[in-house]
């Protein structure tokens, strides 16, 4: 795992959110493909790949959870669908391929990682959980064209605390 710390400018995204528990983490994602297939049949760009955003995270009842898209333009949606923006700011971001159920191993190891580092996180704890600034698991591997699971890849991005631009040279 080699994460780097990049500054990302703000992105307009569509999303979809829920308030699942872990057992039920399917079902966010069951959203992208009525995503996809709405924006494509408006013309709408997408900008990116789609990525779940961890919003309040409480491992022992639940996670509000976003599944979204990228998106150039103005983008007009009815609820529950909804448009918004990632935030501006410097990013930890590691890259991982193998099975999604790795993931969990791999966020542990960024955290680690960047606790070693000195660095703190955009979130902040509260009796709901840990509420994150921007915490996104990016799937830059598309399932219809790679069947095998254990092939894929997934980016972590977590915005950190100090979310200042580069200085200028």
């Amino acid at each position: 795992m080699e994460p780097t710390i990049t500054w990302l400018a703000e992105q307009t995204y569509v999303g979809r959110r829920e308030s699942i528990a872990m057992t039920n983490f399917a079902r966010v994602a069951d959203h992208l493909p009525t995503m996809f297939g709405w924006l494509g049949s408006r013309g709408i760009a997408v900008a990116g790949p789609p990525f779940f955003r961890y919003r309040v995270i409480d491992m022992s009842a639940e996670l509000t959870i976003e599944a979204g898209i990228p998106v150039t333009g103005a983008v007009e949606v009815d609820p529950p669908t909804f448009v918004d923006r990632l935030p501006a700011g410097r990013y930890v971001t590691v890259a991982h391929i193998g099975h999604p159920d790795e993931l969990m191993a791999v966020t542990a190891g960024l955290l680690d990682w960047a606790q070693r580092q000195g660095l703190a996180w955009d979130m902040t704890p509260t009796p709901e959980g840990e509420v994150w600034g921007c915490r996104l698991e990016i799937m830059m591997t598309n399932p219809a064209e790679e069947p095998d699971m254990h092939k894929w890849e997934t980016v972590l991005m977590f915005r950190l605390a100090d979310a200042s631009p580069p200085a200028s040279t």
